[in-house]
C-alpha cells in the first residue's frame, strides 16, 4: 500500500465533506454532526436518498465485474474514493482477477486514513492510494506510484463514480476528463455515474441549494450534458442510463430499488470504451 500526503490532512469535523455524507447514506460510522446535518437536510428532499446511495455502489461492483469479465481490463485508476467500506472496487476486482491493480485517489484526509489501514491488496495484486485533488489532473497523473502500480502501456478503467457533480461547468470537467483519458491507452474506459434532476428538478434543486450552504459545490446534470462527459469514447451498450438499469444483476445487487423503475435512483450511468 503506498500513499502521498501533499494535501493538507488537516480534519475539520465540524464542516460537512462529501465523501462522509456519502459514508452516513451508506450506513458507515466515519462521519460527525455536520455530516450527518447535511445528510439529513438532503433525505428530507429525496426520502430515498439512502437507496439512491445502495443503487450507486451496486452499479461500481457491475462495472467493475463488466470491465474485468468482458473487457479484460484489470487495472483501475478510482478517483474520488470515498471513505472504505464494503464493495471497494479492489476487492470486487480482486475477487473477479486477483492480479487486478488499483490506484485509488480522493483528496480527504479521512479517506486517506483509512486508506492506509483498510485497503490492502491480494499478493498477486497491488493497490495504493494517491491524496490529491480531481481538479489538478496532472498532479495525479505525475504521482510516481501511479506508473509504479499501474502498466500505462496497457488499457486502465478510470472509475469516475459520483464525483463529477462537484464541478460546474467553469471548473471544465471536460477538460479534466479529457486529459486524464489522454494518458491512458486506447482500449481504456471510463465509468461514470453523475446525479440528475431530469426525474424531479425541483427536489434536486433543493438538494443543490442544501448543498451549497453547507459549502459544498453540487451540480446535476441532464442525461445529454452527462453524455458529453464521454467524449472520446464509445459509448458501451445500453448507453447512458439510470444507474439501475445499467445490466443489472438481481441475484447480486441489493440496492433495495426498484430495477423496474428506471427513476428509483437519480443517476445517470455509464461505460465509454476509448477509441
Amino acid at each position: 500500500m503506498s500513499d502521498t500526503t501533499r494535501l493538507p490532512i488537516k480534519i475539520d469535523t465540524s464542516v460537512a465533506h462529501e465523501a462522509r455524507v456519502y459514508d452516513y447514506w451508506l450506513g458507515g460510522v466515519d462521519n460527525y454532526p455536520a455530516d450527518r446535518a447535511l445528510g439529513d437536510a438532503i433525505a428530507t428532499h429525496i426520502p430515498a436518498i439512502r437507496a439512491m446511495a445502495r443503487a450507486n455502489r451496486a452499479f461500481l461492483g457491475r462495472a467493475v465485474r463488466y470491465v474485468i469479465e468482458e473487457l479484460g481490463i484489470t487495472q483501475f485508476l478510482d478517483i474520488g474514493t470515498g471513505i472504505p467500506t464494503a464493495g471497494n472496487t479492489h476487492e470486487v476486482a480482486q475477487r473477479c482477477d486477483p492480479a487486478a491493480r488499483i490506484v485509488y485517489v480522493d483528496n480527504d484526509p479521512i479517506v486517506l486514513a483509512h486508506a492506509r489501514a483498510l485497503m490492502a491488496s491480494t499478493p498477486e495484486g497491488a493497490t495504493a492510494f494517491i491524496h490529491a485533488d480531481l481538479h489538478d489532473p496532472e498532479e495525479i497523473l505525475a504521482e510516481p506510484v501511479l506508473a509504479e502500480t499501474l502498466d500505462l502501456g496497457r488499457p486502465v478503467a478510470l472509475m469516475l463514480v459520483a464525483v463529477l457533480m462537484y464541478f460546474r461547468d467553469e471548473d471544465s470537467p471536460h477538460d479534466i476528463v479529457a486529459r486524464l483519458l489522454n494518458a491512458l491507452p486506447p482500449g481504456s474506459c471510463l465509468v461514470i455515474t453523475h446525479p440528475t434532476a431530469d426525474f424531479d428538478p425541483k427536489a434536486m434543486m433543493n438538494v443543490v441549494v442544501a448543498s451549497e450552504q453547507a459549502g459544498i459545490t453540487f451540480y446535476p446534470r441532464s442525461h445529454a450534458e452527462t453524455e458529453s462527459l464521454f467524449g472520446g469514447t464509445e459509448i458501451i451498450d445500453p448507453g447512458v442510463v439510470p444507474v439501475v438499469t445499467w445490466r443489472p444483476e438481481p441475484a447480486i445487487d441489493s440496492a433495495r430499488v426498484d430495477a423496474a423503475d428506471p427513476e428509483s435512483a437519480w443517476y445517470w450511468a455509464g461505460i465509454g470504451r476509448k477509441l
